[in-house]
């Protein structure tokens, strides 16, 4: 398969499932040069109040275990700059690091955005969109929700399990697009 073919599939995966991308965004500072070529931030409205930032060819064709993550936010207040860094330092990680999978964390190394608690990411289920968007077949790709998180989520996580911590977000109905959100623990 040709990295434009793969590159046109996730792009129909993400239009399918949500619109078509009304941005593209490569992030040009640190060392996005050891990204694949084809690397991109899509900016893609999912409805009139919530707005995805997704990876684009975070996995390549050749990788055994092909994975796109993205954050969701809020339109008018679209934080661009940060989540594309955050989603690029994300994607170099899994490229060049130890691959990222369901149930993982990650350190974004700063605040999702300034004064936010919320300076960890956890890679979840996409549960809005359920296995439509989790699972493009040919080729194979999972798709899931990196979800930002505060230090104490993270603790609570490490401690009673993904499981436990989900089930809190589901109990006290965390807003999750709220960057300046209470712990849910």
């Amino acid at each position: 398969m040709s990295t434009s073919t793969y590159t046109q599939d996730l792009d129909r995966h993400y239009t399918k499932n949500w619109s078509a991308p009304i941005e593209s965004i490569r992030f040009n500072k640190g060392r996005v040069n050891e990204l694949p070529e084809d690397f991109r931030i899509l900016v893609i409205k999912r409805s009139p109040k919530m707005i995805a930032f997704a990876t684009r060819c975070m996995s390549q064709p050749e990788d055994n275990n092909r994975l796109e993550l993205h954050v969701l936010g809020r339109p008018e207040e679209r934080r661009e700059f940060e989540l594309v860094e955050i989603l690029t330092a994300v994607a170099h990680y899994h490229r060049t690091g130890n691959p990222l999978g369901l149930g993982h964390t990650v350190n974004f190394g700063k605040p999702w955005v300034a004064g936010s608690d919320c300076a960890h990411g956890l890679i979840s289920l996409p549960y809005l969109d359920g296995p439509n968007l989790e699972w493009l077949a040919e080729p194979k790709v999972r798709f899931l929700w990196l979800i930002p998180i505060t230090e104490a989520e993270l603790q609570f996580k490490k401690s009673k399990g993904l499981e436990a911590l989900e089930e809190r977000f589901e109990e006290v109905q965390f807003n999750f697009l709220d960057p300046f959100r209470a712990s849910v623990v």
